[in-house]
C-alpha cells in the first residue's frame, strides 16, 4: 500500500469529480475453483485497490458523497478462520490504513444503501465482472441486469484519475516491468529445441515467483504464434521453429507489467524468419518514435499497420496504395488486432470499465475487422501507461477464407501470402509512459533486434 494520504486525496477527488450520491466500492470474495475450500488465489478488484487499498476479502466500502463519509464494511475474523488461515489486522486496523475512520459490519452495508435510497441518494457503481457483484446488485438494490451497466458519470471520474499514473505508480510499474524483462530475457537464455512449451512457461513462472511477483495473466508460451492468445504448452519446440512468448509480472499491491518477445528454438534465425521479424520490428519502432502527447493512438496504428503493409509489399505479397490497404482494412490480414493497451492496476487497464470510455473517450468503436480489436484510439496524454505489440500472424483458416472470397484483391498477392501459410506468428511488446515530451520506455529493455536476439540465443 502506499501513504494513507495518497487513498484520500484519490477519493477526494473523485467526490469533487461526480458530485453528489453514494459510491458503491464492491471488493472481491475468495472464489473456489473445483469446490469451496480450493481458492483462486485471491486479487482484489483494482479500483477498490486504488481508493481504498486493502488487499483483503470480503469487503465492501462506500463513499457517501452528500455527507462527506467514507465507510469500510467487513467482519471479523471468526476463532475457525484464524485456526486454518491465521489472523489479520482487524477492520478498524484495515481501515486505519487506507485513511478511513469509520467501519461497519457486513449486515449493515444493505440497511445502509437501501436508507440512502430511501433519502432520494444515487447510488452510483461500475459494472459488474464477477457473479457475487451482480447478485449483490440483485438482492441488495433489486437492480435487474439491464441496469447492470454502471453509473457513467461514476466510470468516467474513475477512468479520468486512473488514466493518469502519479509518480509513486509509475515507480511500481517500472518495478514489475523489470521483473517482467527478466522473465522474457531468461526464457530466451533458457530454451532448448526438445524442450516443451511448459517447460519454457515453468521457468517464466519461477522468475516472476523468485522476485516477489505472481503473474499477471496465463502466460502465452507457443511455438504457434499466429494463434493470438494461445495458452496450450503442450508442444515440443524444434529447431527451425519460432517460440512466441507473452508475459508479465504483477506485484502485491496489483500493479503490472505485460511485455512480448519472439525468437528462434535454434541459435539463429531463418532467412524466411528474419525477414518477416525484421519488418515487425520496423512496425514497432515507427510506433515507438510516433508516441507523445496529443496524437491520435489510431494514427499511431494506422502508421505501424502501413509499415506492416508496405514490407508484405516488398515481398510481393500485397500491391497498390498501402496507406489506402489500411483504410480498407487488407492489413489485418497480418495485423488482425490492436497495437497496445493502458497498462496499471490492471493488465488491460480498466477494461471492465469499457474500452468506449478508457480507450475512446466516448466515441464509438470501429467495427472493421482488425480495427475493432484496437483498445485505444484516444488522443495520448502525459501519464498515460500503454503496451506497443504490433505483430505479423499468417492464420492459415484466415487466408483461406479471404482468398475464397478475393477478399481485397486490389491489395493482397494470395498466390504469394500462400507461401507462408506455415510460417506462424511474430509479435514483440514493450511498456511506454507518455512524458511531457514523447515516450520512455518501462523497465529493462528485452533482446529486440535481430543481431540482439541472436547474440542472447
Amino acid at each position: 500500500m502506499f501513504k494513507k494520504e495518497t487513498y484520500i486525496e484519490r477519493r477526494s477527488a473523485l467526490k469533487k469529480a461526480v458530485g453528489s450520491g453514494v459510491l458503491l466500492f464492491f471488493g472481491n470474495e475468495e472464489c473456489g475453483m473445483n469446490y469451496e475450500d480450493n481458492t483462486y488465489e485471491f486479487r482484489q478488484d483494482s479500483s477498490f485497490l486504488y481508493y481504498f487499498g486493502l488487499p483483503y476479502a470480503g469487503l465492501t466500502a462506500v463513499i457517501d458523497i452528500d455527507n462527506d463519509c467514507d465507510i469500510i464494511f467487513g467482519d471479523e475474523l471468526t476463532i475457525d478462520q484464524i485456526v486454518w488461515m491465521g489472523t489479520l489486522p482487524t477492520l478498524a486496523e484495515q481501515a486505519e490504513q487506507a485513511g478511513v475512520t469509520k467501519t461497519l459490519p457486513c449486515n449493515l452495508c444493505v440497511k445502509f444503501l437501501q436508507t440512502a435510497m430511501i433519502n432520494g441518494q444515487h447510488i452510483h457503481f461500475l459494472p459488474p465482472y464477477r457473479a457475487e457483484h451482480r447478485e449483490k446488485l440483485a438482492c441488495w438494490l433489486g437492480f435487474p441486469p439491464s441496469k447492470y451497466g454502471g453509473s457513467e458519470a461514476f466510470i468516467k471520474a474513475v477512468v479520468a484519475q486512473r488514466n493518469h499514473k502519479s509518480a509513486e505508480e509509475i515507480a511500481e510499474i517500472e518495478r514489475a516491468c523489470n521483473i517482467t524483462a527478466d522473465m522474457h530475457i531468461e526464457a530466451m537464455r533458457f530454451l532448448q529445441p526438445g524442450m516443451k512449451e511448459y517447460q519454457v512457461a515453468a521457468k517464466i513462472q519461477e522468475v516472476a515467483y523468485s522476485a516477489g511477483a505472481r503473474l499477471s495473466f496465463p502466460t502465452i508460451a507457443t511455438i504457434n504464434g499466429q494463434t493470438l492468445h494461445n495458452h496450450y504448452h503442450g508442444n515440443t519446440a524444434r529447431e527451425g521453429g519460432m517460440m512466441l512468448i507473452d508475459a508479465g509480472a504483477e506485484l502485491d499491491n496489483g500493479y503490472c507489467g505485460d511485455m512480448s518477445s519472439t525468437f528462434p528454438v535454434g541459435k539463429k534465425f531463418s532467412a524466411q524468419q528474419k525477414t518477416i521479424y525484421d519488418i515487425q520490428v520496423a512496425s514497432h519502432l515507427a510506433a515507438v518514435a510516433a508516441l507523445k502527447p496529443g496524437v491520435p493512438f489510431e494514427k499511431i496504428y494506422d502508421l505501424s499497420a502501413q509499415v506492416i503493409c508496405e514490407g508484405m509489399k516488398s515481398l510481393g505479397m500485397m500491391h497498390g496504395d498501402m496507406a489506402a490497404a489500411v483504410q480498407a482494412g487488407a492489413h489485418a490480414l497480418f495485423f488482425p488486432c490492436g497495437l497496445g493497451h493502458m497498462m496499471g492496476l490492471d493488465v488491460h487497464d480498466m477494461e471492465n470499465l469499457g474500452e468506449v470510455w478508457v480507450g475512446y473517450d466516448g466515441k464509438p468503436k470501429s467495427t472493421q475487422f482488425g480495427r475493432k480489436s484496437l483498445r485505444l484510439a484516444r488522443h495520448l496524454e502525459e501519464g498515460f501507461v500503454l503496451t506497443i505489440e504490433p505483430g505479423i500472424y499468417f492464420i492459415p483458416e484466415l487466408i483461406d477464407l479471404w482468398a475464397a472470397e478475393k477478399r481485397f484483391a486490389e491489395f493482397i498477392n494470395y498466390d504469394e501470402v500462400k507461401k507462408f501459410k506455415t510460417f506462424g506468428g511474430i509479435r514483440n511488446e514493450e511498456d511506454y509512459l507518455i512524458t511531457a515530451t514523447g515516450a520512455r520506455r518501462l523497465g529493462k529493455k528485452i533482446p529486440l533486434i535481430t543481431d540482439e536476439v541472436e547474440a542472447l540465443r
